[in-house]
């Protein structure tokens, strides 16, 4: 199978009261025909920001003319009117997620992009269980840990601990976590991003990666001995480096990812330099999962005013994530 003949990308609507159906169809209307994709949705939510044609099945979405959102019709309760989330709309938002992820584990999607979900209304209106898509997107896959990752043109970085407090940070560090996810991340980066030989950039948890110890133990017991335990098994692994020095340009060619200690860390980096292009990606999943890094935007919301720039870049990284997976073989 070659890239032209990739089954197309999933995209399941999200919040429907959000600027998520604005911002996807805005999306098609820019990629076109060139990066073939549909939505998962109600015909509702999508019709008042552009033209959109129903399809029975995905393989139905190539034969759609590029301005036209291709739209695989999935039952939404509720009215969810612009910028106010209706509970009743959860089960349907959750099903969505769920059929996106039937269709690509059935081989009928190639990849899965996900609009924004409002977690409370998913919580109020349905009992949703899980701290958001990421977690349920696991639970789906059957997978116990999975990594996410934030990428952008210029910058790919992990945080090894995600949403915790930041006082809670050096508990949650262990050699386990920090381990698995560097495996996680270095086999993402060979598979779905054909990189054969991935370099690794780790940072400290403390400033100046904890100065030998005089500002923090962490990076000796704790960050070191993983980072050399895993370059005996010769992988390319820089660090524990000092993460205030580790993301300006010259620095940012010497690795292909970055691996941060705690949320922050991460991701002001990528939001710095690309605020609007960034793309967050679900590593470990049996599945290419990508996202817009950006929430529901309720203020804005029915306006015309979205920007689709995240989008769009989700949709080429899960497209070319795709295709790395088919060269790869």
């Amino acid at each position: 199978m070659t890239g032209p003949d990739l089954p197309p990308v999933a995209v399941s609507c999200g919040e429907p009261a959000g600027i998520g159906p604005e911002i996807i169809v805005k999306a098609r209307r820019a990629l076109g025909a060139s990066l073939p994709f549909f939505a998962i949705g109600a015909a509702r939510h999508f019709a008042d920001h552009g033209a959109i044609s129903e399809i029975a099945s995905p393989d139905e979405a190539r034969a759609v003319p590029g301005d036209i959102l291709p739209l695989l019709a999935q039952d939404i309760a509720g009215d969810a009117p612009p910028g106010k989330p209706d509970p009743q709309s959860a089960a349907g938002v959750i099903a969505a997620i769920a059929r996106g992820v039937a269709l690509v584990q059935d081989g009928a999607a190639s990849a899965l992009c996900t609009a924004p979900i409002h977690k409370k209304a998913l919580k109020d209106g349905a009992g949703f269980a899980f701290p958001g898509h990421t977690e349920y997107l696991a639970h789906l896959a059957g997978v116990d840990r999975v990594v996410m990752m934030l990428a952008c043109e210029t910058l790919r970085v992990v945080p090894v601990t995600i949403h915790i407090p930041l006082a809670e940070v050096p508990g949650a560090l262990s050699e386990a976590l920090l381990e698995d996810t560097i495996r996680i991340t270095r086999a993402a980066l060979i598979r779905d991003f054909g990189l054969p030989a991935p370099r690794l950039a780790i940072a400290g948890l403390n400033p100046h990666a904890g100065e030998g110890g005089a500002m923090g133990r962490e990076e000796i017991t704790r960050i070191a001995p993983v980072l050399d335990r895993l370059r005996g098994e010769g992988m390319d692994i820089a660090g524990p480096l000092s993460a205030d020095t580790m993301f300006h340009a010259a620095a940012r060619a010497r690795y292909d990812a970055a691996l941060a200690m705690y949320h922050d860390q991460a991701l002001i980096p990528i939001k710095t330099l690309d605020f609007s292009g960034g793309v967050n990606l679900t590593l470990g999943l049996p599945f290419i999962r990508t996202s817009p890094d950006h929430g529901t935007a309720f203020d804005i919301a029915g306006q015309g005013v979205a920007d689709a720039t995240s989008m769009i870049a989700a949709l080429r990284m899960a497209w070319n994530m795709a295709r790395s997976r088919v060269q790869d073989g």
